[in-house]
């Protein structure tokens, strides 16, 4: 069949994509970028806030017009948003012939063979290990040079706000030998830079072993002659051991770039965030990381508007900004998000004034950023 395929949402969720099209050309599918003539309809949701699940409803329906004016005949919903509304997707949108989690995305080319013989498929399992040979099928969709490693699976650090661990499960590390075979086929096929991304990559290997084995990791993907460059990308400050520090600054392959979400400033809206770090631990970690690397390159994003958020908070989010001056840093405005801890709570904060408190943090990043942008003169 001529299948087309759409990715949304998050670099994790395209390595899915990238399975789930290297399954189906094993399994002797065709993969089309024209609409009209696919067959087969498949979208790789995010559902992690609304405006994600928006966009994912909106493609759907757009596929879904295909069924009247092209060859359309199957159209299979995979990703986070298929997990988390499950229920709901049939009723709603009786389009759809199939929604998969991303836990059963390794079945694709079996759903594929069920639903075209007219049966409506779910396909949610609770629990499931990685299928780690499925990651070496893979087509990258990115450009050539670059490639995302993804090293773990699920999440076990619950923030309130978050639907991560109830889409995906509990934290999962890869093993050293799937990663290491996968990237020597990546490099293979002429990538020069790994991009190492999880939810949180610093938590790499203490599911296995008593530390973090992210150094280790990044040790032996080093090893391999023409790889070129190692990125790390969602390293939790409160998980950043001095080791990883330390192979970082002095692994020449490893790029002197980390994203390092911190979510916010301000003690007190940390512990609501159920984050187990504060404001003198970031301010600490950041400062071991320049003193080890002064050229190094931080990126972290910065929530605005949680529920309870007072001006008082939100004065302390400013100071810590103007401290650490992050190199990059994004803003989002606090997503209500209906099966989270946050969602219960109490004193959310009007859109508008969440919006307000975005726009005046992303005014000071630009002030920093012009700043730093004079260094590169």
């Amino acid at each position: 069949m001529k299948v087309f395929f759409v990715s949304l949402g998050c670099d994790k969720n395209l390595v899915d994509s990238e399975i789930m099209l290297g399954i189906l050309k094993e399994a002797g599918h065709e993969i089309t970028f024209v609409e009209e003539e696919a067959d087969v309809g498949i979208i790789n949701t995010c559902g992690f806030i609304s405006d994600a699940t928006n966009e994912g409803v909106q493609t759907i329906l757009k596929l879904s017009e295909y069924k009247k004016t092209g060859n359309l005949k199957t159209l299979v919903v995979a990703g986070c948003m298929a997990a988390r509304y499950r229920e709901q997707i049939f009723t709603e949108l009786p389009e759809v012939d199939a929604v998969v989690s991303p836990r059963d995305f390794e079945e694709i080319a079996n759903v594929l063979k069920n639903s075209s013989e007219g049966e409506k498929i779910v396909l949610m399992s609770d629990s499931k290990e990685i299928d780690e040979d499925k990651f070496l099928m893979r087509i990258p969709a990115t450009p050539q040079h670059f490639a995302y490693l993804k090293i773990a699976e699920g999440c076990d650090n619950c923030c309130t706000y978050c639907t991560i661990p109830s889409i995906r499960g509990k934290y999962r590390s890869r093993s050293f030998d799937s990663l290491i075979k996968e990237a020597e086929i990546l490099v293979g096929k002429g990538v020069k830079e790994l991009i190492l991304v999880a939810q949180d990559t610093s938590l790499y290997g203490t599911d296995f072993e008593n530390a973090p084995q992210l150094p280790e990791l990044m040790r032996r993907l080093s090893q391999i002659e023409d790889l070129k460059w190692i990125r790390v990308m969602y390293c939790y400050p409160e998980h950043l051991t001095d080791s990883i520090i330390e192979e970082m600054a002095t692994n020449p392959k490893v790029c002197h770039y980390l994203d390092m979400p911190v979510q916010h400033g301000s003690d007190s809206v940390l512990k609501r965030m159920g984050r187990r770090s504060s404001s003198a631990n970031i301010l600490h970690t950041v400062k071991k990381l320049r003193d080890k690397m002064p050229d190094i390159v931080i990126r972290t994003s910065i929530i605005v508007g949680f529920p309870g958020e007072t001006t008082e908070e939100f004065e302390e989010l400013k100071s810590f900004i103007q401290e650490v001056k992050f190199d990059r840093l994004g803003v989002f405005s606090y997503s209500k998000e209906d099966g989270t801890p946050a969602f219960k709570m109490k004193n959310h904060l009007r859109k508008p004034e969440k919006e307000k408190r975005r726009k005046e943090i992303m005014n000071m990043q630009m002030d920093i950023s012009a700043e730093k942008g004079k260094n590169f003169i």
